[in-house]
This record gives structure tokens, C-alpha cells and sequence, in this order.
């Protein structure tokens, strides 16, 4: 039973967790745009989809944030920043 308890604490604190990937090589530099970010509101977090946003807002650098996520204010301008619902789904999208 112990065992059960200590693994659903690692597993809560990691589900909890905010993932920055590694700048993007293969993007030019630049800064963010948040235009083209309104058609990802809805969408499932994934790999994928997160490879499509750096592509579209022209970011090197996305950080995946979940619901009750908490996150430094500094501000970034090649860094987008994605706030997740309960579900995992896009709830914003933002540069910086």
C-alpha cells in the first residue's frame, strides 16, 4: 500500500511538471508572432502539434504549461508559451 501512495505522489508531481524544449535548430532567428496561434486554441498537446506552433508563431522555444502550472514572468521573445486545460487541450498561446 505504501508503494501505491509513494508512486501516485511521483506520478501527481510530474504531471505537474512545465517542459521547455531545446531551442529549434532548424528555425531562423527571430521573434515569436502570435498571430497565426488562434487556429491551435482547442488542440490536443503533443509533440506534433507543438512542432506545428513553433513552425507557424516562428518561436525556437515552446513551454508547455498546465492547468494551475506556474511560470516565471521574464519574458522571452523567441519563446511561446502554451497554457493547457484540465484535458490537456490549448487554452492560449502566447509569445514570450
Amino acid at each position: 500500500m505504501q508503494l501505491f501512495i509513494a508512486g501516485a505522489a511521483v506520478f501527481a508531481l510530474t504531471a505537474c511538471t512545465i517542459v521547455e524544449s531545446d531551442p529549434v535548430p532548424s528555425l531562423p532567428e527571430g521573434n515569436c508572432r502570435s498571430e497565426a496561434l488562434s487556429q491551435f486554441i482547442g488542440q490536443p498537446a503533443s509533440q506534433d502539434l507543438g512542432g506545428r506552433m513553433l513552425s507557424a508563431s516562428g518561436a525556437r522555444i515552446i513551454r508547455w504549461v498546465p492547468k494551475g502550472g506556474m511560470v516565471t514572468m521574464d519574458f522571452s521573445p523567441n519563446r511561446l508559451t502554451v497554457q493547457l486545460d484540465g484535458s490537456n487541450r490549448v487554452e492560449t498561446a502566447n509569445c514570450g
